[in-house]
């Protein structure tokens, strides 16, 4: 989002006044507004006034040093940015101020062609603090939890344990299917923390190729493998105070949930190639669409990690279980698209809500997201019938993908029917196991697992 361009306000405190009147009127000609003071304690007064984007000082001025005027008001006003003015000589003093956080400095005597160049770099910094601190507002508002849809029972739920954990600095373990928007409430945890303004980093575990996994979570030095061309910080310190999102964590290879869970005692980190351990402050929230504790059966999720992690526990309910959210769903995606697409918003008739209402959205909020987009991009009029929706939404009666089961009047067990549906999987798929999962729709191990438990031949 870009903010509108604004005139800049610059702040010039010297106890020269000639060298105040020259500044003056070559910034005021640069087109920024200007007001100037002639030392530190009417500086900062005229700070409180003036509020300005950026203040170039003298370091050494009566009553209140440039040095002291920039710790009094970033005492205030942190990202305030300042350019220090120092004698020829005095590099020093401008040293320590830049590492107290000043932006930079400039030697008397400066040029003005030198002093207007470096202002608007600043100007510019400021500009992008500004913005960076609107979009964070934006942000912070955005993923509110009055802000995500769900007035559901479920969800109603869901909210209220998120809200007692945010504050806190707990580990979180979200479960739910692909799509229920296990992300959106783990950012909401995090800009509803103490941790706010700090970052939220978010990786995708299973995204990963396996031989990047380590620089990616924990970064390398230069040279260390490879291609390592330059150094690279890796997500846990990019993440360093914040919260870092571990998304698919079930997908994780037993040698990595062993290191993760030594950071995760030790809160610390060593980077490939590295030499020593660095100290990280991280908030890990975890989220996957397995079945951890069947994952732990079957040897392939460490129990004491699948602890560390489920410090507290929160599931999001597939879009099937909350059927009362998806109007609301709906109207919000229309005004997301109609904004985004630069036209009316769409309208759906009776027999098209009807349709959306009745159909069981295996890809859940993702899903039913897509096909509003999807029509709103569409639309030559701004209505949408059922005729416009896709088939297998339109025909949610069909017998295509129903499961016909002969249930025999004394009644049938469970076990027997999970066992036949995977044996005709298997027969179906050549008794190939990676396709009879992608069959069953369910991970691979899962699969191998309900097969040992049921007695089924690998053949």
């Amino acid at each position: 989002m870009i903010m509108a361009e604004k005139k800049k306000k610059a702040l010039f405190v010297d106890d020269d006044p000639s060298q105040v009147e020259v500044a003056k009127y070559r910034l005021e000609e640069a087109g920024h507004i200007v007001r100037t003071a002639s030392n530190g304690t009417e500086a900062f007064d005229a700070f409180l006034d003036f509020r300005p984007d950026v203040v170039i000082t003298d370091l050494k001025m009566p009553e209140l040093t440039g040095m002291e005027l920039m710790v009094k008001v970033k005492s205030v006003s942190p990202d305030t940015v300042f350019i220090v003015i120092t004698a020829h000589g005095s590099i020093d003093s401008a040293v320590e101020a830049m590492k107290a956080g000043a932006y930079d400095y400039i030697q008397k005597p400066f040029d003005h062609k030198a002093l207007l160049l470096c202002v608007e770099k600043a100007m510019r910094v400021s500009s992008l603090i500004e913005e960076n601190r609107y979009l964070r507002q934006v942000a912070m508002e955005n993923f509110r939890f009055e802000s995500i849809v769900g007035a559901s029972k479920k969800m109603r739920e869901v909210f209220g344990v998120a809200s007692q954990v945010a504050p806190k600095n707990a580990t979180a373990l979200l479960l739910g299917e692909s799509g229920t928007g296990k992300e959106l409430l783990a950012k909401a945890i995090h800009f509803n923390s103490p941790r706010k303004d700090k970052p939220f980093v978010a990786i995708n575990m299973a995204a990963i190729p396996e031989n990047l996994i380590d620089s990616e979570l924990f970064g390398h030095e230069k040279g260390s493998f490879t291609g390592a061309h330059a150094a690279r910080t890796g997500k846990f310190e990019l993440a360093d105070g914040g919260t870092l999102f571990l998304d698919e964590i079930g997908s994780m290879k037993p040698d990595l949930q062993a290191r993760l869970l030594r950071v995760l005692q030790e809160r610390q980190i060593e980077k490939v190639g590295g030499s020593r351990p660095i100290d990280i402050d991280v908030r890990i929230i975890a989220a996957t669409n397995e079945n951890l504790e069947e994952k732990i059966a079957a040897g392939e999720f460490r129990e004491d990690l699948f602890y560390r992690l489920n410090v507290v526990t929160i599931t999001l309910p597939p879009l099937r279980e909350r059927v009362d959210d998806i109007p609301m769903l709906i109207d919000r995606f229309v005004e997301k698209f109609s904004v985004k697409f630069g036209a009316p918003r769409i309208r759906f008739s009776d027999d098209s809500l009807r349709a959306l209402l009745q159909y069981p959205w295996p890809g859940n909020v993702r899903e039913l997201e897509n096909v509003i987009e999807s029509c709103a991009a569409v639309s030559a009029s701004g209505a949408v019938s059922a005729a416009d929706l896709p088939e297998k939404i339109r025909r949610p009666g069909g017998t295509a993908g129903r499961i016909f089961i002969d249930l025999p009047d004394d009644g049938i067990s469970l076990y027997q029917i999970e066992k036949a549906a995977i044996e005709r999987a298997l027969e179906k798929n050549n008794f190939n196991q990676s396709k009879t999962a992608r069959f069953l729709q369910i991970p691979r191990n899962t699969l191998i697992y309900r097969m040992e438990k049921l007695e089924i031949p690998k053949n």
